[in-house]
């Protein structure tokens, strides 16, 4: 590192300043064009499962038959159920990824579970509230175990000088990928005789499978799979059994790892509120009486919006730093939270729905990008694995929280002012963080495994 740029880290540990790469540029590389793309194949499954379509249908007809706000609640804890599941899964799928040699082996695998739960919500009908739960959560361990995967990729496309732009054109993508969906598939309902609407709707989940599957294919042609490194005491081990050593060797070494830890604890505490909002807030706002229509419009304005918002973000944090990027996204995030007590009319969703549009994409492609130059490369999706368990259990527990303090109070006002306090600590503990610290130590780790292990 140059002196100038050792000169502008800060006391804290902030990221040294770097000119930002050339965002043109960047994408003319094959292998950072296909990563891109995944996420604008597989960001239709947020956009219209867990944010627009399907929590709507999910209240107004497939738990029409639930009495108050049981179906709000109900679909709290189906995202919770689902969420947890793959909590459990991440950091041993992922160091055994790692061993093999298989990160886009193990994303087509779950990739294909989440097209299949898409395409099977295609069978719900009025009333079958339970058979929706189950195959959205069948969609959304697919969705999420993926993503274990496919951000652990970003280390091997993107140089750490990179990433933060890289991540943050991944997620603009996402944005126009599952925002030109919405738009198609709330075309063909908006457009459709009354007594088509329904088939309509389900149709929508058909489309997202499909377009999921076709537009990951430039991640599978153009992603080479990193190459695999194996130590001299995993010679002969399954992938089961390495898995299991590597995670045990990792938490043997959770002290050296001491920053990487503090940041997956802030990430968890502020992810959690920012994914209760991103869950929860069609539902919610179906409740307190705001048509269909605007919701669903008010969502595609975020995709769009987003777009340049993330490419700002991603601007930002290469002039002010990742971590001080990231506090402007929570703190916008908290005045959300706050307004979304008050909201009762459809232009107060629009003006909060504009708000998460300028902080959404930012703040979740700067945390992946922080926590990608503090791991080793070769243990990426190991790694990623204890990622994906923080905002994880993040997801369990914001949602969770949302349906009991619903339940408790019999409605879910109280419910979206819980939040703020996890945006507040989350913040609190990410500025004891010493960035620089925790990528010192990934890069001592990758070389000593680039030293012992045997790579093929």
């Amino acid at each position: 590192m140059s002196t100038h740029a050792q000169a502008t880290t800060s006391a804290q540990g902030e990221q040294p300043q770097q000119k930002p790469p050339n965002l043109w540029q960047l994408l003319k590389r094959k292998e950072v064009f296909g990563w891109t793309m995944y996420d604008w194949a597989n960001s239709a499954f947020p956009m219209i499962m867990m944010s627009s379509i399907l929590p709507i249908y999910y209240y107004k007809v497939a738990g029409a038959n639930l009495p108050g706000n049981h179906a709000t609640v109900y679909w709290a804890y189906t995202t919770s159920i689902a969420l947890f599941i793959v909590a459990l899964l991440s950091p041993i799928v992922g160091a055994m990824a790692d061993f093999s040699g298989a990160k886009k082996r193990y994303l087509t695998g779950f990739a294909l579970l989440g097209i299949l739960g898409s395409a099977l919500l295609y069978g719900v009908y009025s009333g079958d509230w339970l058979k929706a739960s189950i195959f959205f959560i069948i969609g959304n361990v697919g969705f999420a175990g993926a993503n274990v995967f496919y951000d652990s990729l970003l280390p091997h496309v993107a140089a750490e000088n990179e990433r933060d732009m890289v991540s943050a054109a991944g997620y603009a993508m996402g944005y126009l990928g599952g925002g030109l969906l919405l738009a198609i598939s709330l075309g063909l309902i908006m457009t459709a005789p009354d007594e088509k609407v329904g088939f309509y709707t389900r149709l929508s989940f058909l489309l997202t499978a499909l377009w999921w599957l076709v537009f990951m294919i430039p991640l599978w042609k153009w992603v080479p799979e990193p190459k695999r490194r194996v130590l001299p005491e995993e010679v002969g081990m399954n992938p089961v059994q390495a898995g299991f050593s590597r995670l045990l060797t990792t938490l043997r070494k959770v002290k050296r790892y001491d920053e990487l830890w503090k940041f997956l604890l802030a990430f968890w505490l502020y992810n959690d509120g920012i994914g209760t909002i991103i869950k929860m807030a069609t539902i919610y706002g179906t409740e307190i009486g705001i048509d269909s229509n605007t919701l669903i419009a008010t969502l595609l304005m975020i995709q769009f919006v987003g777009i340049p918002f993330s490419f700002f973000f991603g601007w930002l944090a290469g002039k002010i730093g990742t971590k001080r990027a990231i506090y402007i996204t929570l703190g916008v995030y908290t005045l959300i939270s706050i307004g979304g007590y008050f909201m009762s009319q459809a232009w107060h969703f629009w003006l909060l729905g504009f708000g998460v549009a300028t902080v959404q994409g930012g703040s979740q492609a700067l945390s992946r990008s922080l926590f990608s130059q503090m791991v080793p490369k070769s243990q990426s999706s190991e790694f990623f694995g204890f990622f994906s368990v923080s905002s994880k259990f993040a997801g369990i527990l914001g949602p969770l929280l949302f349906g009991f303090v619903g339940q408790l109070m019999g409605s879910s006002r109280l419910s979206i002012v819980s939040i703020v306090l996890f945006f507040i600590v989350g913040g609190y503990i990410l500025t004891r963080v010493d960035v620089e610290e925790g990528m010192r130590v990934a890069r001592e780790e990758e070389a000593w495994l680039a030293k012992e292990a045997v790579t093929s």
